[in-house]
């Protein structure tokens, strides 16, 4: 069974978000805007994207 692997890009800055959100983008490995990641999409990764989708852009790899 293949591993769906999605590539997450930080459009938006985290700085004002809440606290949590900001926990979250750094548990993607997003630091700073524009920065680019590649993950295997499991369950925590997807309820990671989906809490804070509002400040990515997500593809498929």
């Amino acid at each position: 069974m293949a591993e769906r692997k999605v590539i997450v890009t930080l459009e938006r800055s985290a700085i004002g978000t809440k606290p949590a959100h900001r926990a979250t983008v750094r548990a993607l490995g997003l630091r700073k805007r524009g920065a680019r990641r590649e993950h295997v999409m499991t369950p925590a990764v997807a309820g990671m994207i989906k809490q804070v989708g509002y400040l990515l852009r997500v593809e498929e790899a």
